[in-house]
């Protein structure tokens, strides 16, 4: 199946739409010898409308902040820029900080969303508190969290300021089917999107029978079917990751991927949902 040109979007708690399937970095930008073919993929993503681009201070050190920054020179306009601050940096101070160096890494002026990257031993209201401060300043447009489960959202929500969280990113994928039970309800009653990093499992979705069978009748790959599952229900969005530009072709393509009632169950069936609740899991 070739590259969508097709665009499908989910909606921030401020109105404003995103593209629904954008484009993660982890672990890019730490191989010298891949990094014309990584920029080359960032920038194929932008091309096809998967605008949405996540890093981290934490991937290789900052270095695919770097990546990040050198592919989307001369296009920062056209990208949703999404970046992490660690638990250890999220004092209010420390948020700030760690902010600005992630800007110098990425050469622009702003992030659109900045997320605390997984609960630490910071107060909430500390990190919040440097959240503030990045707004007022024009240096983020919006922040959210990651990794956060139920209980966490909760106890956000309590903490003065916590209502502005703009989504919740988390490990969501045919094999990781937990948030289903709880988490994404919580978030859809409270209208904020979860973005679902490693939607296909790190790649390790790839040779499971029942998803290959499905791509087959659709004439699509078994990546474009683990994809098209995690964005059926609306305000939920994925981030996969890739350096290879027909990899993000590949990626881009799944948006045109509609599975039937019969696919569902036929996935529910390989991949049981989940059942009671379970804890947020993490890679």
């Amino acid at each position: 199946m070739t590259a969508s040109t097709g665009a499908r979007t989910v909606t921030l708690p401020s109105g404003e739409r995103i593209a629904a399937l954008g484009q993660g970095t982890w672990y890019l930008g730490e191989d010298p010898a891949r990094r014309a073919a990584e920029i080359a993929a960032l920038r194929t993503g932008l091309d096809l409308g998967l605008t949405v681009v996540d890093t981290a201070e934490m991937y290789g050190r900052g270095a695919s902040e770097v990546l990040v920054g050198e592919a989307i020179a001369g296009r920062r306009d056209e990208v949703f820029l999404v970046d992490k601050v660690l638990p250890g940096h999220a004092t209010a101070a420390g948020t700030v900080r760690a902010c600005r160096e992630s800007l110098a890494r990425l050469g622009t002026d702003r992030i659109d969303l900045y997320l605390l990257h997984w609960r630490g031993s910071v107060p909430l209201a500390d990190t919040l508190a440097g959240f503030s401060e990045l707004l007022d300043a024009g240096a983020i447009r919006y922040w959210g969290v990651s990794n956060f489960d139920v209980d966490d959202m909760t106890e956000l929500m309590d903490v003065p300021g916590g209502a502005g969280v703009s989504t919740d990113q988390v490990l969501y994928n045919l094999t990781r089917r937990g948030p289903e039970y709880d988490l994404a309800p919580w978030l859809h009653r409270h209208r904020v999107p979860l973005m679902a990093y490693s939607p296909v499992e790190q790649g390790r979705l790839l040779h499971e029978p029942t998803l290959a069978a499905i791509a087959r009748r659709y004439g699509a790959t078994p990546a474009q079917v683990a994809l098209a599952w995690v964005l059926r229900t609306d305000g939920v969005m994925a981030i996969p990751c890739s350096g290879d530009p027909e990899h993000v072709r590949e990626n881009a393509a799944a948006l045109d991927v509609r599975l039937t009632t019969e696919d569902l169950a036929a996935l529910d069936g390989a991949f049981p949902p989940a059942r009671r609740p379970t804890p947020l899991e993490m890679l």
